[in-house]
């Protein structure tokens, strides 16, 4: 069973920005996820894309929007 990060939608939109702009500046998936650890923050892969969980106990905060 998740656990939902946060009930406040624009807590939740600014998580999702960060991540998408520190996706945007980094040169390889793997800087991206090292980058993101350094706010507390990691990717989980699923079947239904990618979620953003919390560090250390992998809160789920949001799923990314799909790569164009």
């Amino acid at each position: 069973m998740s656990v939902v990060f946060n009930q406040d939608p624009y807590i939740t939109a600014s998580i999702i920005d960060l991540v998408l702009r520190e996706r945007s500046v980094s040169l390889s998936p793997r800087e991206w996820k090292h980058r993101l650890a350094g706010y507390g923050y990691c990717i989980k892969e699923t079947d239904h894309g990618q979620i953003v969980e919390t560090l250390p106990h992998h809160v789920e905060v949001g799923v990314l929007p799909a790569q164009a």
